[in-house]
């Protein structure tokens, strides 16, 4: 047995150990790709040379830039702009999530913390407004679905430079055709389950006596007055210095355009972008630094820098030329490409599905030679490990039931398996077949 395919089985038992509990992926990866390293005669700095720098760059650079904006009050200001629109109406009510979602991950905010905002929200409405806590949950992650690949999000950037790095000959149109096949998926789903829950109930209709229903539940987790709340927002958030509401809003959203502006029109690095705007607030704002590094989540830099260092370690020893070899079917690349996202989507169910697609990646560009569209390809193989995001095994699914009230958990987590399961059935199939051709 060579060191390719002992590398593959290590990578293997990395994802099933992810059942463990207290097993954490990230955590194991680095010294797994220092331990195979050794095995195949590679030295410690060999190793780490294949540590993806750019991504961490790019991840805290985000994050921070995320955190001040949640620290300075101005996004709580966007949220309750964003209820105050949809008037009474609860068909809309039930569609601030999803909205909520979108916006966030489309400017930038990683899943987990996207999921950690929408979440109480959706539970939040779901309980005061009689929308079922399935219905919500599915809403507001199909929203962050929707946005994962703006070319301003993790995702996006991820499948792009990924795929200049495997050299898949990707045209310049591909950062808009990424998005647009993320915000079509998302916006199908939604739709779907917003008609379901019409025509079973889950989602009232007509419309509501209060234009602006709170945040959070009463008694739910976190939950706070409104008083509260708008007493915090009139104090321009924690940490914040002598800069008023309205001047620190307005620093924040300047930097938010400047940042998008830069990076998508004039192709300046986001993570640097977002490292220095973050910086430049925290200094006229007078904020804590110590606030905005501990809400970089350094789990997922964590989770990763060690996944993308292994997978480096892997694609050296040739293991992604041996699984192609494997995976593919002579004279048909688009069932190839279908195997290939029922891979991504079965590892998606229970491992984080940014780590799984890019691991699933290097796959990639074989499946290309045989005549799979580029494009079609990255976006299906990218949406097969997402779809299957609402499930109660992974970090999404635990955040929405930590969100949810204690009685509706158990019927909740009932709900959010059966359709994970169905997601993970029928996920990677349509994602194949509507998106492998673009």
């Amino acid at each position: 047995m060579s060191m390719a395919d002992v590398s593959v089985l290590v990578l293997v038992a990395l994802f099933a150990a992810t059942l463990v509990p207290r097993f954490n992926l990230g955590l194991a990866a680095l010294p797994a790709a220092f331990l195979v390293g050794l095995a195949a005669d590679r030295t410690a700095e060999e190793v780490t040379a294949f540590f993806p720098s750019d991504f961490f760059v790019l991840i805290v650079g985000i994050t921070a830039l995320f955190a001040v904006a949640q620290l300075n009050g101005t996004l709580d200001w966007l949220l309750d702009g964003m209820l105050t629109l949809v008037g009474g109406r609860v068909v809309l009510v039930a569609l601030v999530p999803f909205l909520i979602g979108a916006v966030l991950t489309a400017i930038g905010t990683l899943p987990a913390a996207a999921t950690a905002i929408v979440a109480p929200i959706a539970l939040g409405l779901a309980a005061r407004y009689g929308i079922s806590p399935l219905v919500a949950a599915v809403l507001g992650i199909t929203g962050i679905i929707s946005g994962l690949l703006s070319p301003l999000a993790v995702y996006g950037t991820t499948a792009r430079q990924l795929g200049d790095k495997l050299r898949l000959g990707l045209p310049d149109s591909a950062p808009v055709a990424f998005f647009a096949g993320g915000l079509v998926a998302g916006v199908v789903v939604a739709t779907g389950c917003l008609l379901v829950g019409l025509r079973t109930g889950a989602v009232p209709r007509g419309r509501l006596a209060s234009a602006t229903p709170p945040l959070t539940r009463p008694d739910g987790p976190g939950a706070q007055s409104t008083e509260a709340a708008d007493a915090a927002r009139a104090s321009g958030g924690a940490g914040q210095g002598s800069a008023s509401p309205r001047a620190a809003r307005l620093l924040t959203l300047t930097c938010l355009l400047v940042v998008v502006v830069l990076s998508v029109g004039f192709d300046v690095n986001i993570g640097y972008l977002g490292l220095t705007a973050a910086v430049v607030q925290q200094l006229a704002l007078r904020l804590d630094p110590g606030e905005i590094v501990s809400r970089i989540p350094w789990n997922i830099v964590l989770l990763i820098g060690g996944l993308l260092t292994y997978v480096g370690l892997m694609q050296d020893m040739g293991a992604f030329t041996r699984i192609s070899d494997l995976l593919r079917v002579d004279g048909s690349p688009m069932l190839s490409l279908l195997v290939l996202c029922y891979i991504a989507g079965l590892t998606s169910f229970a491992a984080s599905s940014i780590a799984v697609f890019a691991t699933t990646m290097p796959l990639v560009p074989a499946v290309v030679a045989d005549g799979a569209s580029p494009v079609g390809a990255v976006l299906a193989v990218a949406l097969a490990s997402i779809l299957v995001d609402i499930n109660p095994l992974g970090i999404t699914g635990g955040l929405i039931l930590g969100a949810a009230a204690p009685d509706d958990r158990p019927p909740l987590f009932r709900h959010l398996l059966t359709y994970g399961v169905v997601s993970v059935i029928v996920g990677p199939a349509l994602a194949c077949a509507a998106f492998g051709w673009w």
